[in-house]
């Protein structure tokens, strides 16, 4: 583990000097085509889509990748967001894209540049504020036909900020506000398709869960006490630079087909790409228990549904969700 986490700060390090990245065949996702600017509308349902709470319900939305190797740790701002993706990168590491519109905090980072996976991801938003420090040369053109703000730090000007003693490139920072005054017509909160309300029936109860990948692990341990699912890096408690301990009242583990993209880092290691339409496998945590549950998405405009057992929609506890993307079979190769 611990040569595979060095060999992944490296590889982070390397590519935030700018270093040329090489490509390689593989089976990327078709780029979204040029989209036309949408009117921003807010979703129907009576509760905030992100979150279930009542605030917010026309805030627009910002989505902000942030490192999550451990040189990074402790992070600032994840315990705002609405909702808190969990993503494999090359080594075998993870990173973080959190999604905000409820509320904003004052500081997020440290903020990474983003993966090919991400537009698939945000496809069922609409159209939100995208902040990220930068990509591959290649996967350029992608970003700028994807249906988004781009607000990164390329285009963010004063938005970013450098701070506190962590060396490059774990020391960049933004203010959310900013981020959104570059991005003043950003969506608003739309129904991606959960659905939030009292527990089903049929779960199990349950401690904890731990999530794992080729070079990295996060656990989720049930506290009665806080009423969420406390979260843990590596098998250390995972804090928060605001204080506290990361994680949700909803977890979703969802089992989504990975492989590898035609980007290569500079160290030879594989982009890969998560597969986030279609349908498949998950597992919910909630108030101290756990679901088997059917995820389905038919297209990236569309939000992605969850279902139990027996068909009828999987509801989450109010509060922050992670949605934690892990393969569904085989671990992809670094």
């Amino acid at each position: 583990m611990r040569f595979a986490t060095s060999r992944a700060a490296a590889t982070l390090g390397i590519c935030a000097l700018g270093a040329g990245l090489t490509a390689c065949s593989g089976d990327d996702p078709k780029p979204p085509a040029p989209a036309a600017t949408p009117t921003p509308t807010p979703s129907a349902l009576p509760y905030h889509p992100f979150d279930g709470g009542r605030d917010g319900l026309r805030n627009p939305v910002l989505a902000v990748k942030i490192e999550n190797t451990r040189p990074a740790l402790p992070q600032s701002g994840v315990r705002a967001a609405d909702i808190v993706y969990v993503e494999q990168v090359e080594g075998g590491e993870t990173r973080l894209m959190a999604v905000y519109s409820s509320k904003l905090p004052k500081r997020v980072g440290p903020v990474r540049s983003a993966r090919i996976s991400d537009l698939e991801i945000l496809r069922q938003y609409g159209r939100p504020a995208f902040a990220f420090s930068g990509v591959n040369p290649e996967f350029k053109p992608q970003i700028r036909r994807a249906p988004i703000y781009e607000v990164s730090q390329e285009t963010g000007g004063s938005a970013y900020y450098r701070h506190g003693p962590r060396p490059i490139p774990y020391n960049l920072y933004a203010d959310p506000k900013d981020l959104l005054k570059k991005a003043p017509r950003a969506g608003l909160p739309r129904d991606i398709g959960f659905r939030f309300g009292p527990p089903p029936a049929g779960g199990k109860p349950t401690d904890g869960y731990t999530a794992r990948w080729p070079a990295a692990t996060m656990g989720f341990t049930w506290s009665a006490k806080e009423k969420r699912w406390l979260s843990t890096h590596g098998g250390r408690t995972n804090t928060a630079a605001e204080g506290g301990v990361l994680g949700g009242e909803t977890i979703v583990i969802q089992y989504a087909k990975m492989t590898r993209s035609r980007f290569r880092d500079v160290l030879g290691a594989y982009t890969p790409i998560i597969h986030s339409v279609g349908s498949g496998r998950a597992l919910v945590l909630r108030d101290g228990m756990s679901y088997d549950a059917r995820w389905a998405r038919p297209s990236a405009d569309k939000g992605t549904t969850f279902t139990t057992a027996d068909g009828k929609p999987m509801t989450f506890a109010p509060g922050q969700v992670w949605i934690v993307l892990v393969n569904d079979g085989k671990p992809v190769i670094p």
